[in-house]
């Protein structure tokens, strides 16, 4: 059994409807497919996730909505005229759908965000089922109340719960192909959650972990997933092979391929993922697995991402005053406040931050409160940072991984802010100003995978 997702632009028009048709009927395997809500059809069109999110913030402001009404169950009816399909029922339910759940929760923000981003998922389900049938396929859409995904109660940031997997290996036993939405499940009081960003690839993982499946395929538009942005870098290198934690690691660092929470149930039970393009369904596309050959490829890929600041503190003998840590981080914490990294020596720290959070004079507050709780020599805040994270598991067992990167951005003659590399030695992090973060990428890229690979150990 294989568990099919489709994402935004797998489903975005009738064109594409027909290519997700064709490769669900070219393989029995594929007996459960995921769809997210219909994404760009070209450069400056407008997702429909991002349309139900204008609506509700209208809806919330008290302003007029009825064109983005009209905006949403056009982008639909295209998509059924374009099929041929006799559906104008389904349009009929979708805009009845969409007036229940603003008069629904109206008065309930949270609620009627999530009910409307849900929303998109959940109608392109019952259209593909629809279409599937029409070509002649068994094929029927299940809700994710119906499959069993059942979650926390926290508005966009849902969480599944463990009792979902039984109720969900049941839907092995189902004829046909089965058409579940992405994004979204019900808390047990009976409310729509929506899963955090990429949230329809965590419902495909946790469907393919919850029947079991042999393989969980992820169609996107690409080919594969490449080592490095390829916008960044021209020709960039395909992959064949990732593992888990090197793909997570990857995700979080500033990888679009998957949200690096998605992973997690195909991980935990083993499922062997297969990154593939709908548009070119015969390339082999990228493989996320247990376990890869590191001897030639010790780095699996290279990311970036920017908008990062730097707390800087610096105190004598700091490494003898026991707690100094903790009451530091504790300050964050105080102020609501999540931290990236923290590299230390013994009379200074860093805290490595996403910059957006020192907004509404946060800023200022944490800055005193560690001037004067902590009696520290001096404190300061570096803003314009970049992160580029080097990942893979072989570098454990390589010699000069960290050598051949400050090697590389010496040559570019660019400077290192900050190095920090974990205890597990899966990936080695480095802080450059952000203005030079796509140079540095590129220097790193022609050191790990344009070079020669570096001597192994004997």
């Amino acid at each position: 059994m294989k568990v099919a997702k489709f994402g935004g632009s797998s489903v975005a028009s009738a064109a594409q409807f027909r290519k997700v048709a064709d490769i669900v009927s070219s393989d029995i395997e594929r007996r459960i497919v995921v769809v997210s809500a219909p994404g760009k059809r070209y450069k400056d069109d407008v997702k429909v996730t991002d349309l139900l999110i204008r609506l509700a913030e209208q809806v919330m402001a008290g302003e007029p909505y009825g064109q983005t009404v009209e905006a949403i169950v056009k982008r639909y009816a295209d998509i059924v005229n374009e099929l041929g399909l006799e559906a104008g029922h389904f349009l009929g339910e979708l805009n009845d759908d969409l007036q229940s759940k603003i008069s629904a929760y109206r008065h309930e923000p949270p609620r009627l965000l999530d009910a409307m981003k849900a929303s998109g998922e959940d109608h392109n389900a019952r259209l593909m089922a629809l279409y599937l049938q029409d070509r002649g396929l068994e094929a029927s859409y299940v809700s994710p109340l119906e499959a069993g995904i059942i979650v926390t109660d926290e508005p966009g940031n849902a969480q599944v719960l463990p009792e979902s997997y039984d109720k969900l290996n049941q839907l092995r036993d189902r004829r046909g192909v089965l058409v579940i939405p992405g994004f979204f499940g019900y808390s047990l009081s009976g409310h729509i959650v929506t899963f955090p960003r990429g949230g329809s690839d965590i419902t495909g993982s946790i469907v393919a972990a919850g029947v079991q499946a042999d393989v969980y395929e992820n169609f996107t538009d690409v080919d594969s997933i490449y080592c490095v942005n390829p916008s960044i870098v021209a020709d960039a290198r395909k992959l064949k092979e990732i593992t888990y934690r090197e793909m997570r690691e990857l995700s979080y660092s500033g990888f679009s391929v998957f949200h690096d929470e998605a992973l997690e149930p195909v991980y935990r039970a083993g499922i062997p993922v297969c990154v593939k393009n709908t548009n070119n369904p015969a390339a082999p596309g990228t493989w996320i697995v247990a376990k890869r050959n590191h001897i030639d490829e010790p780095v699996a890929g290279i990311a970036s991402d920017t908008g990062f600041c730097s707390i800087n503190i610096s105190k004598y003998l700091m490494n003898r005053e026991i707690g100094f840590g903790r009451r530091v981080l504790q300050i964050l914490e105080d102020e609501g406040i999540s931290y990236e990294h923290t590299p230390s020596g013994i009379d200074n720290m860093s805290i490595i931050l996403r910059a957006d959070q020192l907004a509404e004079g946060k800023e200022e507050r944490i800055l005193a409160r560690i001037r004067e709780e902590l009696a520290v020599d001096e404190v300061t805040v570096e803003h314009g940072l970049a992160l580029i994270m080097v990942v893979g598991e072989g570098m454990e067992k390589t010699i000069g991984m960290a050598a051949k990167a400050t090697t590389a951005l010496a040559k570019a003659n660019i400077n290192l802010e900050m190095i920090n590399q974990g205890s597990s030695e899966v990936s080695m992090m480095f802080g450059v100003k952000e203005e030079v973060v796509n140079e540095a990428v590129r220097a790193l890229y022609h050191a790990y995978f344009q070079e020669l690979t570096v001597t192994q150990p004997s």
